[in-house]
């Protein structure tokens, strides 16, 4: 694939992701519970999953292995952090929501540091370094936010991104071999369903979609189906590119984040938001890993 296509099919995945993340501010506007909107987005993404599966002629592996690895997948990639993602989104704009975000592959590598799959970097380092700076901005001036006192969302936002630091470092380290990205997914949508389902029961957690749907319902319904496609696309790119050139998806995710959720919910930023953004971007170029000769043939 040659650079021009592949920067423009990561652009375009890049931007469809940004848009979900309006999308799930408008999802959670009306209270619906994090686990009920969970259940809904593991049931759509394993039936698109499920779908993309069968049309390639494939079945998925259900041995012991698998079963732990789609566990896994589940409630680190998924039920975790969606669930502190959904309730600090009920309190935070979508565009602080958009720059936490870029948080993800800092935590990733302070994990990998910590079990010795990354070696110290002065550069990188420095990266997560401004990365932190950022989260303070945005919590620390009166200006940041619309409610200082709503500061410690952007704390509970944080561990989505952790989650995702740590699913990142679990795939690098235990994925079994035999099992593709998006199997992996549909496997851990299934299983996600399977622990989701008994607590959205027990506590009442249903979102009814039975009923007249309003845009928190139709949010939901288009966030779902557009995270489980352009996420097979982006998982066709990492194939046809490379992880580190894939992985600067996360600046189009980002930067889309802010501009949809100025666009669509009409969210209005102080100059410490923009500062927190400009460190936080500043923070992922350093942190992002560098593609090495045999990659970048």
């Amino acid at each position: 694939m040659n650079q021009r296509r592949a920067l423009s099919l990561l652009i375009f995945f890049g931007m469809w992701w940004a848009f979900t993340i309006p999308l799930t501010k408008i999802a959670v506007s009306t209270g619906h519970p994090p686990l009920g909107l969970i259940l809904w987005q593991l049931m759509i993404s394993g039936v698109v999953m499920f779908l993309i599966i069968r049309l390639q002629g494939r079945r998925l592996r259900f041995d012991r292995i698998a079963v732990q690895h789609y566990t896994v997948i589940a409630l680190l990639g998924t039920i975790l952090p969606n669930s502190f993602s959904y309730f600090a989104a009920a309190q935070l704009p979508a565009g602080i929501m958009a720059i936490i975000v870029a948080s993800v592959p800092m935590f990733a590598m302070l994990i990998a540091l910590g079990i010795r799959l990354e070696k110290f970097s002065i550069i990188r380092v420095a990266g997560v370094l401004l990365g932190a700076l950022s989260v303070v901005v945005l919590i620390g001036p009166d200006a940041s936010l619309p409610e200082p006192e709503k500061a410690v969302f952007v704390l509970v936002a944080l561990v989505a991104p952790l989650c995702y630091g740590l699913e990142g470092n679990y795939i690098s380290v235990k994925s079994p071999p035999g099992i593709d990205p998006v199997s992996a997914l549909c496997g851990a949508s299934a299983f996600g369903v399977l622990i989701c389902a008994p607590l959205v029961w027990l506590g009442n957690y249903w979102v009814d979609l039975s009923q007249p749907w309003g845009p928190p319902e139709q949010a939901l319904i288009v966030s779902s189906l557009i995270h489980a496609l352009i996420y097979s696309g982006y998982i066709w790119l990492v194939g046809m590119t490379s992880a580190v050139f894939a992985s600067q998806i996360a600046y189009v995710v980002t930067l889309g984040g802010v501009f949809f959720s100025a666009l669509l919910l009409s969210e209005r930023y102080s100059s410490w938001v923009f500062l927190a953004l400009g460190l936080m971007l500043v923070g992922l170029l350093l942190v992002q890993p560098r593609e090495s000769k045999a990659s970048a043939n």
